[in-house]
Formats: structure tokens, C-alpha cells, sequence
């Protein structure tokens, strides 16, 4: 599992905005389910925010001080009533103790992909049925592997790069162009990725140039409810995005389970 630096958490809300609607999906159910609310892998408080101003207690834990760093800034900025609402915590998925329990657990936008074993995997999950109170609720998301995409990127890491998007930087100005490039591997079920990020000058020429490596580990669809019954969680439901459509294979597993 890899841990993002000061500049990589300060890129991270101009290139990684989330998926169509998940903001929405993670507030709606939060309210349903009230306070206490924990989201795993909060960064930089993209849902966890939004959540708090919904008037649902949560506690957001990373295990990157940089990202938390970048929340904490965001919190300063809430009313104090919101900010009373917010508890971050630094701390790793597969081995917390918060003392307390909830009644949804959240680990959104494919952070449980940072797990790379099945064995970090489980403890992840039995940790937090832990700490979910009886009947309580986990969601989470991560997408679904395309086999398609898969073959199309059997080739070595850096054989080609795809222009993603691209940012203004947030403490120059300059314009930061943002080149993805990965590769899978089909034996482990890992995913390799390296973010390029290449930054212009008023003339366009580039000024600084930075790598940022990304390693997932992907899910199919009936391993991932393999792993969620095996940790003691009844599924309740799967979606294939956040307007709960159906699931369509190399789309997007959203799923919703209870502590058992």
C-alpha cells in the first residue's frame, strides 16, 4: 500500500473527483443510517465533508498523514458545529481499534483495492464488523475488471501513455497536464499504474515533472462476496453505480452488506 507525499495529497482532489453520484449515495445512506458514521480511506475528506454537513457524526481514518493533512485544511475551514461532527484518525484498515462502534461503515471510491492480499483483505473486513453495532452496514465500492481492458494493457508499464486531464497547480498557476499509464497483472490480479504529471509554463514549456505510482489489486465480482460472507457480512444488495442500477459486468460493484 502505498502512502501519498505533500504534493501528490495537494494534486489529489484536481485529478481524482470521484465517479457520477457517489457523493450523493454515501450522504443518503449515511442519514439512513445516523450517527455514528465511519468512512475507511477517508484522504482528503471528499465524502467524509459533505457527510459531517448532513448532520451525521463521522470519523474518517487514513493511514497517509499527507491526505489527512489536507482534510484537517478543509475542516478548519467548516462552521464550528460541522467541525465538533469530524473526527479524523490516522490509522491502517486491517488493524484499527476505535473503541467504539457504528452503524455504517464506509470505505468508498475502490480504497479497499489497496489491499493487496487476501489476507489484509479479511482482516479489513473482520475489523470492521468489529466495529459495526448489531445490523449494522458496510458499503463500498470498487470496479469491476474489464477483461477487455485487461488484454488491451498486457504490455510493460510505460509502453504508452493516455492523456487523463489536466489542472491548474494550486500554488503556481501553472497548468499541470495529467498522463496515466498501467499495466495488469492477470496472475496476481494486480494493477499497475504510474500518474504523470507534467507542468507548463505561461509559453508552454514544462517546468517540473512528476511520477506517482498506484498499485490495486482487483476484485471480480462473486470473490468479492466470497470475501464479505466469509468476514460474517450478509449481502444486502448490489449495484452497478450509485443511482442503484443494476450491476453490468466491467462496470462498477457497489455493494451494500450487513454484520451478520
Amino acid at each position: 500500500m502505498e502512502e501519498y507525499d505533500r504534493e501528490d495529497a495537494s494534486f489529489y482532489d484536481h485529478y481524482s473527483t470521484g465517479l457520477p453520484g457517489d457523493v450523493e449515495f454515501y450522504v443518503a445512506e449515511a442519514r439512513r443510517a445516523g450517527s455514528p458514521v465511519l468512512e475507511l480511506g477517508c484522504g482528503t475528506g471528499r465524502i467524509l465533508i459533505p457527510v459531517a454537513e448532513a448532520r451525521v457524526e463521522i470519523v474518517g481514518l487514513d493511514r497517509a498523514p499527507s491526505m489527512l493533512a489536507v482534510a484537517r485544511a478543509k475542516v478548519a475551514q467548516l462552521s464550528p458545529k460541522v467541525q465538533r461532527r469530524i473526527r479524523l484518525v490516522e490509522g491502517d484498515m486491517r488493524d484499527f481499534d476505535l473503541g467504539r462502534r457504528f452503524t455504517l461503515a464506509m470505505i468508498p471510491y475502490r480504497a479497499f483495492l489497496h489491499l493487496l492480499t487476501v489476507e489484509d483483505q479479511m482482516c479489513a473486513l473482520r475489523c470492521v464488523r468489529d466495529h459495526l453495532v448489531d445490523g449494522g452496514r458496510l458499503i463500498l465500492n470498487i470496479f469491476d475488471p474489464s477483461l477487455e481492458i485487461i488484454v488491451a494493457h498486457r504490455g510493460p508499464l510505460g509502453a504508452s501513455l493516455k492523456l487523463e486531464s489536466e489542472f491548474v497547480h494550486p500554488e503556481t498557476g501553472h497548468r499541470v497536464l495529467v498522463w496515466d499509464t498501467r499495466q495488469y497483472e492477470r496472475e496476481e490480479q494486480l494493477l499497475r499504474q504510474y500518474f504523470v504529471f507534467e507542468e507548463l509554463d505561461e509559453d508552454g514549456a514544462m517546468v517540473a515533472k512528476r511520477f506517482t505510482p498506484l498499485v490495486l489489486r482487483y476484485i471480480f465480482r462473486y470473490e468479492m462476496q466470497h470475501l464479505l460472507e466469509r468476514a460474517g457480512f450478509a449481502i444486502e444488495a448490489l449495484y452497478g453505480d450509485f443511482d442503484r442500477g443494476p450491476f453490468r459486468a466491467g462496470g462498477e460493484q457497489v455493494w451494500v452488506a450487513s454484520r451478520a
